[in-house]
């Protein structure tokens, strides 16, 4: 969604009328031209890469179930993160952000390697969960590095204003930990929510996205304009469709609906490029030649000058 302030929103969420989980990225017109791909996963975790002038940056975004959520809710979710994390290209900067309601409290107990020793509170099951998948995956927690004071440590405040935790977190791949310069709750901006803005400051240039070239084969469609090939092509056509068919009609009824609907689109497809193929085959690339027909003629006419 392209904003009037001309920033992006990418959005995932629920396909129904439930006002519940979804997650964003929003994005600068600047972070937009830098955008290579970006992916929906589900309403609780959204995926963009980004380019940049040394490294490129993957930031996966994340809502996770609650603390007092069943334990098959948590184990899908922390599964499907997990699969997620192991798609991305082993050279980028990995960035995961989000709600994690986990408290990891200040405590290293041995995992310096996940993080600092200024956290806050006491650790949950959600913030065990988390822990044991930075240190799988080779993250750290950054909002535990820095030496904030608690108030802005705490990301998240209960509507009595009693009970305040650090429940919102940045995590980045170990070899890039040196590139957060500072993560820290915001607690100025007012965006009417019981969590406090977290703000990550890190050494990142980001550049335009390069355009990439389509390498992909295009049929030549132009021979379609004479008679006889046009004729030919939808004979061909025709006739394999009859034979697609007949296959189709031995497989009905072994197949869901659902199933068939996807291999009733693939017959389709499959026709069309074969014939194609056989019929059209595929346009040649013509290099363009270093000196045009009318530059030759220059050059001729020239050399019949200076003889005469």
């Amino acid at each position: 969604m392209k904003l009037s302030s001309g920033g992006t929103v990418l959005y995932s969420g629920r396909d129904d009328d439930q006002h519940m989980q979804g997650v964003a990225i929003m994005m600068t017109p600047e972070a937009t031209e830098a955008l290579i791909d970006w992916s929906l996963i589900n309403e609780r975790m959204i995926k963009a890469r980004f380019y940049s002038k040394f490294v490129k940056l993957t930031m996966i975004h994340a809502y996770a179930p609650t603390n007092d959520a069943d334990e098959v809710t948590k184990e899908d979710f922390y599964g499907k993160l997990q699969e997620v994390a192991e798609q991305v290209h082993k050279h980028d900067m990995l960035i995961i952000t989000g709600d994690m309601y986990a408290k990891v409290g200040n405590l290293v107990n041995g995992l310096g390697r996940v993080m600092g020793q200024h956290g806050l509170g006491t650790v949950n099951d959600n913030g065990e969960r988390l822990k044991e998948f930075c240190d799988f995956n080779e993250m750290v927690i950054t909002g535990t590095v820095f030496p904030h004071k608690e108030i802005h440590k705490q990301t998240w405040v209960s509507p009595d204003g009693r009970t305040k935790n650090q429940i919102d977190h940045t995590l980045v791949n170990r070899k890039f930990r040196t590139s957060v310069l500072d993560t820290r709750a915001t607690r100025s901006a007012d965006v009417a929510s019981d969590h406090y803005l977290v703000r990550s400051t890190i050494r990142l240039k980001l550049k335009r996205a390069p355009v990439t070239k389509s390498t992909q084969k295009k049929f030549d469609t132009h021979k379609l304009q004479n008679n006889d090939i046009h004729r030919r092509f939808n004979i061909q056509l025709k006739n394999r469709f009859q034979a697609l068919a007949v296959e189709e009609l031995m497989n009905d009824g072994r197949e869901e609906e659902g199933d068939q609907v996807e291999r009733k689109s693939e017959i389709l497809e499959k026709a069309y490029v074969k014939t194609a193929e056989e019929v059209l085959g595929y346009k040649k690339k013509k290099n363009k030649p270093w000196l045009s027909q009318e530059t030759w003629a220059l050059m001729t006419k020239g050399k019949s000058s200076n003889r005469s």
